[in-house]
């Protein structure tokens, strides 16, 4: 079994949404494996890794979808526990999930035609974002 794992770091500013695809399809061109699975995660309890069809205005459906499902003007408890504001992106990263596993196969990883693979900042702050992206195979 062999195993790659690189770290990929960006900025992002409240609610952006990043298209990672391409940076994803060089580390797993990188790795020189064949066939097996690539995973995604995104270090912090504040973000999410899904995969979209990178439209702005499906980008600015996604997150005035997400401000209906967790408000970010909510009082939730998390804000009493550390004095901050961003009980929202806690609970949106939860539902998002902050990793994202997709198979290799002949060096690539099959997207559909519009699907790409993003990194989404949820926190009500600009952040730095650390990415451990890490593929297996057997060979």
């Amino acid at each position: 079994m062999k195993i790659f794992t690189k770290t990929l770091e960006y900025y992002l500013k409240e609610d952006e949404i990043k298209n990672i695809t391409n940076d994803i399809k060089k580390v797993v061109k990188e790795s020189g494996i064949k066939n097996g699975i690539v995973n995604i995660f995104s270090v912090g309890s504040t973000s999410g890794i899904t995969t979209i069809e990178y439209d702005p205005n499906l980008l600015q459906d996604f997150i005035n979808m997400m401000e209906k499902i967790a408000p970010k003007n909510f009082d939730y408890l998390h804000h009493r526990t550390w004095g901050d504001d961003n009980g929202s992106s806690h609970l949106r990263s939860s539902l998002i999930g902050t990793f994202l596993t997709l198979p290799v196969i002949n060096g690539d990883i099959p997207l559909g035609t519009w699907q790409q693979v993003v990194l989404i900042n949820f926190d009500t702050s600009n952040r730095k974002r650390k990415i451990i992206v890490q593929v297996i195979g057997l060979h």
